[in-house]
Protein backbone atom coordinates (compact mmCIF):
# COMPACT_ATOMS: atom_id res chain seq x y z
CA UNK A 1 0.00 0.00 0.00
CA UNK A 2 1.32 3.44 -0.92
CA UNK A 3 1.83 6.20 1.61
CA UNK A 4 -1.27 8.27 2.40
CA UNK A 5 -0.43 11.93 1.74
CA UNK A 6 -3.91 13.34 2.38
CA UNK A 7 -6.56 12.23 4.83
CA UNK A 8 -9.95 13.92 5.00
CA UNK A 9 -11.87 12.66 8.03
CA UNK A 10 -15.55 13.52 8.63
CA UNK A 11 -15.06 17.07 7.39
CA UNK A 12 -17.93 19.53 7.27
CA UNK A 13 -18.36 23.21 6.53
CA UNK A 14 -21.29 25.34 7.66
CA UNK A 15 -22.05 28.95 6.79
CA UNK A 16 -24.19 30.87 9.26
CA UNK A 17 -26.59 33.54 8.07
CA UNK A 18 -27.96 36.24 10.39
CA UNK A 19 -31.22 38.10 9.92
CA UNK A 20 -29.64 41.15 11.54
CA UNK A 21 -26.08 42.24 12.29
CA UNK A 22 -26.97 42.44 16.00
CA UNK A 23 -27.48 38.67 16.06
CA UNK A 24 -23.99 38.19 14.63
CA UNK A 25 -22.47 40.20 17.51
CA UNK A 26 -24.50 38.25 20.09
CA UNK A 27 -23.24 35.04 18.50
CA UNK A 28 -19.64 35.98 19.32
CA UNK A 29 -20.51 35.62 23.01
CA UNK A 30 -23.13 32.88 23.15
CA UNK A 31 -22.56 30.64 20.12
CA UNK A 32 -25.69 29.82 18.12
CA UNK A 33 -28.45 32.35 18.73
CA UNK A 34 -31.99 32.86 17.51
CA UNK A 35 -32.07 34.92 14.36
CA UNK A 36 -29.42 32.84 12.60
CA UNK A 37 -29.66 30.05 10.06
CA UNK A 38 -27.05 27.36 9.40
CA UNK A 39 -26.38 26.15 5.85
CA UNK A 40 -24.14 23.09 5.57
CA UNK A 41 -22.19 23.16 2.32
CA UNK A 42 -20.23 19.99 3.13
CA UNK A 43 -21.03 17.27 5.68
CA UNK A 44 -19.23 14.10 6.75
CA UNK A 45 -16.67 14.08 3.92
CA UNK A 46 -14.07 11.31 4.33
CA UNK A 47 -11.45 9.93 1.95
CA UNK A 48 -7.72 9.22 1.76
CA UNK A 49 -5.38 9.98 -1.13
CA UNK A 50 -2.22 7.98 -1.70
CA UNK A 51 1.09 9.31 -2.96
CA UNK A 52 1.17 9.48 -6.74
CA UNK A 53 -2.61 9.19 -7.20
CA UNK A 54 -4.50 11.51 -9.52
CA UNK A 55 -7.91 12.28 -8.07
CA UNK A 56 -10.73 14.03 -9.94
CA UNK A 57 -13.42 15.79 -7.92
CA UNK A 58 -16.62 16.26 -9.89
CA UNK A 59 -20.14 17.49 -9.20
CA UNK A 60 -22.71 20.06 -10.15
CA UNK A 61 -22.12 23.75 -9.52
CA UNK A 62 -22.77 24.32 -5.83
CA UNK A 63 -21.92 20.75 -4.84
CA UNK A 64 -19.05 21.99 -2.65
CA UNK A 65 -16.02 21.21 -4.84
CA UNK A 66 -14.29 24.58 -4.51
CA UNK A 67 -15.12 24.79 -0.81
CA UNK A 68 -13.51 21.39 -0.24
CA UNK A 69 -10.33 22.48 -2.02
CA UNK A 70 -10.17 25.66 0.08
CA UNK A 71 -10.43 23.54 3.23
CA UNK A 72 -7.66 21.24 1.99
CA UNK A 73 -5.34 24.15 1.15
CA UNK A 74 -6.09 25.98 4.40
CA UNK A 75 -7.58 29.12 2.86
CA UNK A 76 -10.79 28.25 4.71
CA UNK A 77 -11.28 26.48 8.04
CA UNK A 78 -13.49 23.41 8.44
CA UNK A 79 -16.44 23.58 10.85
CA UNK A 80 -15.94 19.95 11.85
CA UNK A 81 -13.62 17.06 11.12
CA UNK A 82 -9.91 16.94 10.39
CA UNK A 83 -7.65 17.17 7.32
CA UNK A 84 -4.12 15.75 7.48
CA UNK A 85 -1.53 16.51 4.80
CA UNK A 86 2.07 15.54 4.24
CA UNK A 87 4.46 17.16 1.78
CA UNK A 88 4.60 20.39 -0.15
CA UNK A 89 1.29 21.59 -1.63
CA UNK A 90 0.82 23.90 -4.59
CA UNK A 91 -2.65 25.03 -5.63
CA UNK A 92 -4.34 26.99 -8.40
CA UNK A 93 -7.76 27.91 -7.08
CA UNK A 94 -9.44 31.19 -8.00
CA UNK A 95 -7.46 33.01 -10.68
CA UNK A 96 -5.49 35.85 -9.15
CA UNK A 97 -5.86 34.56 -5.58
CA UNK A 98 -2.80 35.78 -3.68
CA UNK A 99 -1.79 38.18 -6.46
CA UNK A 100 -1.68 41.97 -6.14
CA UNK A 101 -3.22 43.71 -9.19
CA UNK A 102 -0.84 46.66 -8.81
CA UNK A 103 2.27 44.46 -8.84
CA UNK A 104 3.88 43.38 -12.09
CA UNK A 105 3.94 39.71 -13.04
CA UNK A 106 7.55 39.48 -11.85
CA UNK A 107 6.77 41.14 -8.51
CA UNK A 108 3.81 38.83 -8.01
CA UNK A 109 6.08 35.84 -8.55
CA UNK A 110 8.31 37.00 -5.68
CA UNK A 111 5.25 37.75 -3.55
CA UNK A 112 3.39 34.47 -4.20
CA UNK A 113 6.38 32.14 -3.90
CA UNK A 114 7.54 34.02 -0.81
CA UNK A 115 4.19 33.33 0.84
CA UNK A 116 4.66 29.67 -0.09
CA UNK A 117 7.87 29.62 1.92
CA UNK A 118 10.55 29.86 -0.76
CA UNK A 119 13.65 31.97 -0.18
CA UNK A 120 14.65 34.91 -2.38
CA UNK A 121 17.56 33.00 -3.92
CA UNK A 122 15.35 30.04 -4.79
CA UNK A 123 12.83 32.32 -6.50
CA UNK A 124 15.56 34.10 -8.47
CA UNK A 125 16.85 30.73 -9.69
CA UNK A 126 13.48 29.73 -11.24
CA UNK A 127 12.45 33.19 -12.47
CA UNK A 128 13.80 32.64 -16.04
CA UNK A 129 11.89 29.35 -16.25
CA UNK A 130 8.66 30.98 -15.04
CA UNK A 131 9.05 33.85 -17.49
CA UNK A 132 9.73 31.46 -20.38
CA UNK A 133 6.93 29.02 -19.53
CA UNK A 134 4.28 31.71 -19.07
CA UNK A 135 5.16 33.27 -22.45
CA UNK A 136 3.84 36.66 -21.30
CA UNK A 137 6.56 38.61 -23.10
CA UNK A 138 6.71 42.27 -22.11
CA UNK A 139 3.55 41.87 -19.99
CA UNK A 140 5.65 39.98 -17.42
CA UNK A 141 6.88 43.38 -16.21
CA UNK A 142 3.52 45.13 -16.40
CA UNK A 143 0.86 45.44 -13.65
CA UNK A 144 -1.48 42.49 -13.28
CA UNK A 145 -4.52 44.75 -13.67
CA UNK A 146 -3.86 44.94 -17.43
CA UNK A 147 -3.82 41.13 -17.79
CA UNK A 148 -6.59 39.16 -19.46
CA UNK A 149 -8.03 36.09 -17.66
CA UNK A 150 -5.91 33.87 -19.90
CA UNK A 151 -2.77 35.78 -18.93
CA UNK A 152 -3.71 35.44 -15.26
CA UNK A 153 -3.93 31.69 -15.77
CA UNK A 154 -0.54 31.56 -17.50
CA UNK A 155 1.11 33.35 -14.59
CA UNK A 156 -0.77 31.40 -11.90
CA UNK A 157 0.06 28.02 -13.42
CA UNK A 158 3.70 28.96 -14.02
CA UNK A 159 4.09 30.03 -10.39
CA UNK A 160 2.27 26.99 -8.97
CA UNK A 161 4.49 24.61 -10.95
CA UNK A 162 7.82 26.46 -10.65
CA UNK A 163 8.87 23.87 -8.05
CA UNK A 164 7.53 20.34 -8.27
CA UNK A 165 5.12 19.92 -5.34
CA UNK A 166 4.22 16.70 -3.56
CA UNK A 167 0.55 17.58 -4.08
CA UNK A 168 -0.77 19.76 -6.93
CA UNK A 169 -4.34 21.05 -6.73
CA UNK A 170 -6.01 22.63 -9.77
CA UNK A 171 -9.55 24.02 -9.65
CA UNK A 172 -11.03 24.77 -13.09
CA UNK A 173 -8.26 27.27 -13.86
CA UNK A 174 -7.11 25.41 -16.96
CA UNK A 175 -10.51 25.97 -18.58
CA UNK A 176 -9.46 29.61 -19.05
CA UNK A 177 -7.16 30.68 -21.86
CA UNK A 178 -6.06 29.35 -25.20
CA UNK A 179 -5.88 25.69 -26.26
CA UNK A 180 -2.12 25.88 -26.84
CA UNK A 181 -1.34 26.77 -23.22
CA UNK A 182 -3.87 24.24 -21.92
CA UNK A 183 -2.02 21.46 -23.79
CA UNK A 184 1.29 22.78 -22.51
CA UNK A 185 -0.04 22.80 -18.94
CA UNK A 186 -1.43 19.27 -19.18
CA UNK A 187 1.95 18.06 -20.46
CA UNK A 188 3.65 19.55 -17.40
CA UNK A 189 1.08 17.96 -15.09
CA UNK A 190 1.75 14.60 -16.75
CA UNK A 191 5.50 15.10 -16.22
CA UNK A 192 4.89 15.81 -12.52
CA UNK A 193 2.74 12.70 -12.25
CA UNK A 194 5.51 10.55 -13.73
CA UNK A 195 7.83 11.97 -11.07
CA UNK A 196 5.41 11.05 -8.26
CA UNK A 197 3.33 14.20 -7.67
CA UNK A 198 -0.17 13.61 -6.31
CA UNK A 199 -2.83 15.44 -8.33
CA UNK A 200 -6.22 16.77 -7.22
CA UNK A 201 -8.14 18.11 -10.22
CA UNK A 202 -11.54 19.80 -10.50
CA UNK A 203 -12.75 20.20 -14.05
CA UNK A 204 -15.81 19.80 -16.29
CA UNK A 205 -13.55 18.53 -19.07
CA UNK A 206 -14.30 14.80 -19.26
CA UNK A 207 -11.42 14.11 -21.64
CA UNK A 208 -8.92 15.79 -19.32
CA UNK A 209 -10.18 13.91 -16.27
CA UNK A 210 -10.11 10.55 -18.04
CA UNK A 211 -6.63 11.09 -19.44
CA UNK A 212 -5.04 12.47 -16.26
CA UNK A 213 -6.83 10.78 -13.36
CA UNK A 214 -6.99 7.22 -12.04
CA UNK A 215 -9.71 7.89 -9.45
CA UNK A 216 -12.72 10.17 -9.10
CA UNK A 217 -15.02 11.36 -6.32
CA UNK A 218 -18.52 12.66 -7.03
CA UNK A 219 -19.85 15.31 -4.66
CA UNK A 220 -23.62 15.69 -4.55
CA UNK A 221 -25.54 17.93 -2.16
CA UNK A 222 -22.48 18.34 0.05
CA UNK A 223 -21.69 14.63 0.46
CA UNK A 224 -19.59 11.98 -1.30
CA UNK A 225 -22.05 10.22 -3.61
CA UNK A 226 -19.54 7.94 -5.34
CA UNK A 227 -15.82 7.12 -5.16
CA UNK A 228 -14.33 4.93 -7.88
CA UNK A 229 -12.68 4.76 -11.28
CA UNK A 230 -13.13 7.92 -13.42
CA UNK A 231 -15.19 6.29 -16.18
CA UNK A 232 -17.90 4.89 -13.89
CA UNK A 233 -18.02 8.02 -11.70
CA UNK A 234 -18.30 10.34 -14.72
CA UNK A 235 -20.99 8.12 -16.27
CA UNK A 236 -22.94 8.31 -13.01
CA UNK A 237 -22.46 12.09 -12.89
CA UNK A 238 -23.74 12.35 -16.47
CA UNK A 239 -26.83 10.37 -15.42
CA UNK A 240 -27.28 12.64 -12.41
CA UNK A 241 -27.35 15.71 -14.68
CA UNK A 242 -30.40 14.31 -16.45
CA UNK A 243 -32.13 12.94 -13.35
CA UNK A 244 -35.63 14.21 -12.63
CA UNK A 245 -37.36 13.83 -9.28
CA UNK A 246 -36.81 10.31 -7.87
CA UNK A 247 -35.90 8.70 -11.19
CA UNK A 248 -33.49 5.87 -10.27
CA UNK A 249 -29.93 5.58 -11.55
CA UNK A 250 -28.97 1.94 -11.96
CA UNK A 251 -25.44 0.51 -11.97
CA UNK A 252 -24.28 -2.97 -12.90
CA UNK A 253 -20.73 -4.31 -12.71
CA UNK A 254 -19.70 -6.11 -15.90
CA UNK A 255 -17.46 -9.18 -16.18
CA UNK A 256 -14.43 -6.99 -16.97
CA UNK A 257 -15.04 -4.89 -13.83
CA UNK A 258 -16.38 -1.84 -15.66
CA UNK A 259 -19.63 -0.39 -14.35
CA UNK A 260 -22.62 0.03 -16.67
CA UNK A 261 -24.78 3.01 -15.72
CA UNK A 262 -28.34 3.48 -16.94
CA UNK A 263 -30.82 6.21 -16.11
CA UNK A 264 -33.97 7.93 -17.24
CA UNK A 265 -37.74 8.06 -16.77
CA UNK A 266 -38.25 4.98 -19.02
CA UNK A 267 -41.12 6.72 -20.80
CA UNK A 268 -39.36 5.19 -23.79
CA UNK A 269 -37.00 2.27 -23.18
CA UNK A 270 -34.47 0.19 -25.07
CA UNK A 271 -35.85 -3.27 -25.82
CA UNK A 272 -32.89 -4.69 -27.71
CA UNK A 273 -29.51 -3.49 -28.95
CA UNK A 274 -26.80 -5.35 -30.83
CA UNK A 275 -24.06 -4.93 -33.45
CA UNK A 276 -24.35 -6.51 -36.91
CA UNK A 277 -22.10 -6.88 -39.92
CA UNK A 278 -23.42 -5.67 -43.29
CA UNK A 279 -24.93 -9.12 -43.94
CA UNK A 280 -27.10 -8.88 -40.83
CA UNK A 281 -25.16 -11.27 -38.59
CA UNK A 282 -24.68 -10.32 -34.96
CA UNK A 283 -21.01 -9.72 -34.17
CA UNK A 284 -18.78 -8.54 -31.34
CA UNK A 285 -15.51 -8.33 -33.32
CA UNK A 286 -14.79 -6.62 -36.62
CA UNK A 287 -11.82 -5.80 -38.81
CA UNK A 288 -10.25 -2.36 -39.04
CA UNK A 289 -12.28 -0.21 -41.51
CA UNK A 290 -15.02 -2.84 -41.81
CA UNK A 291 -18.61 -1.65 -42.01
CA UNK A 292 -20.99 -2.45 -39.19
CA UNK A 293 -24.51 -1.55 -38.08
CA UNK A 294 -25.77 -0.65 -34.60
CA UNK A 295 -29.35 -1.94 -34.33
CA UNK A 296 -31.62 -0.65 -31.56
CA UNK A 297 -35.30 -1.36 -30.88
CA UNK A 298 -37.16 1.02 -28.56
CA UNK A 299 -40.68 0.89 -27.11
CA UNK A 300 -42.75 3.81 -25.81
CA UNK A 301 -44.26 3.11 -22.40
CA UNK A 302 -46.08 6.46 -22.39
CA UNK A 303 -47.08 9.04 -24.95
CA UNK A 304 -44.18 11.42 -25.68
CA UNK A 305 -44.13 14.53 -27.82
CA UNK A 306 -40.60 14.08 -29.19
CA UNK A 307 -38.20 11.15 -29.44
CA UNK A 308 -34.51 11.61 -30.24
CA UNK A 309 -32.10 8.68 -30.55
CA UNK A 310 -28.39 9.16 -29.96
CA UNK A 311 -25.24 7.10 -29.71
CA UNK A 312 -21.57 7.56 -28.86
CA UNK A 313 -18.60 5.29 -29.59
CA UNK A 314 -16.02 5.35 -26.79
CA UNK A 315 -12.56 3.90 -26.29
CA UNK A 316 -11.66 1.62 -23.39
CA UNK A 317 -10.91 4.65 -21.18
CA UNK A 318 -14.44 6.02 -21.69
CA UNK A 319 -13.39 8.89 -23.93
CA UNK A 320 -15.91 9.64 -26.67
CA UNK A 321 -14.47 9.16 -30.15
CA UNK A 322 -17.65 10.07 -32.00
CA UNK A 323 -21.27 10.68 -31.10
CA UNK A 324 -24.39 12.26 -32.57
CA UNK A 325 -28.18 11.98 -32.50
CA UNK A 326 -31.29 12.31 -34.64
CA UNK A 327 -31.89 15.86 -33.41
CA UNK A 328 -28.76 16.99 -35.24
CA UNK A 329 -29.52 14.84 -38.30
CA UNK A 330 -33.05 16.27 -38.55
CA UNK A 331 -34.71 12.89 -37.90
CA UNK A 332 -36.37 13.50 -34.52
CA UNK A 333 -39.75 11.76 -34.23
CA UNK A 334 -42.90 13.53 -33.07
CA UNK A 335 -46.10 12.26 -31.45
CA UNK A 336 -44.98 8.81 -30.28
CA UNK A 337 -47.86 6.82 -28.73
CA UNK A 338 -47.67 4.42 -25.80
CA UNK A 339 -46.98 0.88 -27.03
CA UNK A 340 -45.39 2.06 -30.30
CA UNK A 341 -42.06 0.49 -31.26
CA UNK A 342 -39.31 2.21 -33.24
CA UNK A 343 -36.17 0.70 -34.75
CA UNK A 344 -32.97 2.64 -35.28
CA UNK A 345 -30.02 1.56 -37.41
CA UNK A 346 -26.62 3.26 -37.52
CA UNK A 347 -24.32 2.12 -40.30
CA UNK A 348 -20.69 3.17 -39.86
CA UNK A 349 -17.20 2.24 -40.96
CA UNK A 350 -14.94 1.19 -38.11
CA UNK A 351 -11.97 3.44 -38.90
CA UNK A 352 -10.54 2.54 -35.52
CA UNK A 353 -7.30 1.10 -34.21
CA UNK A 354 -7.18 -2.40 -32.69
CA UNK A 355 -8.72 -2.50 -29.23
CA UNK A 356 -11.93 -2.66 -27.23
CA UNK A 357 -14.69 -0.10 -27.69
CA UNK A 358 -18.12 0.57 -26.22
CA UNK A 359 -21.31 2.22 -27.41
CA UNK A 360 -23.48 4.46 -25.24
CA UNK A 361 -27.14 4.76 -26.28
CA UNK A 362 -29.66 7.48 -25.49
CA UNK A 363 -33.38 8.03 -25.93
CA UNK A 364 -34.23 11.64 -25.07
CA UNK A 365 -36.83 14.31 -25.67
CA UNK A 366 -34.66 17.00 -27.22
CA UNK A 367 -31.15 18.06 -28.15
CA UNK A 368 -29.65 16.33 -25.11
CA UNK A 369 -30.63 14.40 -21.98
CA UNK A 370 -30.63 17.39 -19.63
CA UNK A 371 -34.19 18.39 -20.50
CA UNK A 372 -35.91 15.00 -20.87
CA UNK A 373 -34.03 11.74 -20.43
CA UNK A 374 -36.09 8.66 -21.28
CA UNK A 375 -33.21 6.19 -21.14
CA UNK A 376 -29.44 6.62 -21.23
CA UNK A 377 -27.34 3.47 -21.18
CA UNK A 378 -23.53 3.53 -21.00
CA UNK A 379 -21.62 0.38 -22.09
CA UNK A 380 -24.79 -0.69 -23.93
CA UNK A 381 -22.62 -2.55 -26.45
CA UNK A 382 -18.99 -3.64 -26.25
CA UNK A 383 -17.01 -4.74 -29.31
CA UNK A 384 -13.44 -5.44 -30.36
CA UNK A 385 -11.59 -4.21 -33.43
CA UNK A 386 -8.77 -6.37 -34.82
CA UNK A 387 -6.35 -5.63 -37.62
CA UNK A 388 -6.69 -8.61 -39.94
CA UNK A 389 -6.13 -6.98 -43.32
CA UNK A 390 -4.50 -3.57 -43.01
CA UNK A 391 -0.89 -2.39 -42.81
CA UNK A 392 0.39 -2.27 -39.24
CA UNK A 393 -0.23 1.10 -37.58
CA UNK A 394 -0.48 2.68 -34.15
CA UNK A 395 -3.25 4.76 -32.60
CA UNK A 396 -6.95 4.71 -31.86
CA UNK A 397 -8.12 5.73 -35.34
CA UNK A 398 -7.46 4.35 -38.82
CA UNK A 399 -6.32 7.23 -41.00
CA UNK A 400 -4.73 5.66 -44.10
CA UNK A 401 -2.16 7.75 -45.87
CA UNK A 402 0.27 7.61 -48.79
CA UNK A 403 3.94 8.21 -48.12
CA UNK A 404 6.41 9.30 -50.75
CA UNK A 405 10.10 8.56 -50.27
CA UNK A 406 12.68 10.23 -52.49
CA UNK A 407 16.29 9.18 -52.28
CA UNK A 408 19.18 11.03 -53.83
Amino acid sequence: MNQVVMSVDKVGKVFRRYRHEMYRVLGWFSGHVRGSEDKWVLRDISFDVEAGQALAIVGRNGAGKSTLLKLITGTMRASEGRISLSGKISAILELGMGFNPDYTGRQNVFHALGLMGYQHGQIVSVMPEIEAFSELGSYFDQPLRVYSSGMHMRLAFSVATAFRPDILIVDEALSVGDAYFQHKSFDKIKDFRRLGTTLILVSHDRMALLSLCDRAILLHEGAVALDGDPESVLDYYNALLGQKDATPIETETQEDGRVRTSSGSRKVSIVNAHLEDIDGREIDTLDVAAEAVIKVKARANENVETLVFGYAIKDRFGQTLYGTNTYYSGQALEGIKAGEEVEFAVRFRADLGPGTYSVALALVGGENHIGENYEWRDLALIFDVANASKQTFDGRIYLPSEMTVTRG
